[in-house]
């Protein structure tokens, strides 16, 4: 089930005319383009596992990351986001190569107001190596009506 939150962030960061295919296409072309390691991002992970999961639609202290790339942000209907999170999905935030590094790098430096305790990957390295094992792991981001 699809929120309305979700609906209106799709909305917005498609503007309008672009298919979810496409998006989705471009997506995967970014974290391809990472040139990130799979294996050394599962490692890197480690550190996000006492709040997340990647492998199945589950909500922990932090909402699972299942199709994380690629999906509107404060997304995953029913879990409780900062309201500073609701906002950035509100304003179209959507979860990319470029948008999780930054966030991935300074959670609360990117969004001001984020429930997230993790101070943030400090390495370039690691964020690629973590977002390519979470788009192999967690899939890219499908829409369904």
């Amino acid at each position: 089930m699809v929120s309305k939150l979700l609906k209106g962030a799709l909305a917005a960061a498609m503007l309008s005319v672009a298919p979810v295919a496409a998006i989705a296409q471009d997506t995967a072309a970014e974290v391809a383009a990472l040139g990130g390691d799979a294996k050394a991002g599962k490692k890197v992970y480690r550190k996000c596992k006492a709040c997340h999961v990647i492998d199945k639609d589950k909500n922990r202290v932090g909402p699972h990351q299942v199709g994380i790339i690629g999906r509107p942000a404060a997304a995953i209907e029913g879990f409780k986001y900062s309201d500073a999170m609701i906002a950035k999905g509100e304003e179209g935030l959507v979860w990319n190569v470029e948008t999780l590094s930054a966030y991935l790098a300074n959670p609360k430096g990117y969004i001001e107001g984020t429930k997230m305790a993790f101070a943030g990957l400090k390495k370039e390295d690691d964020i690629a190596n973590v977002i390519t094992y979470m788009a192999e792991e967690g899939g890219i981001f499908e829409a369904t009506n």
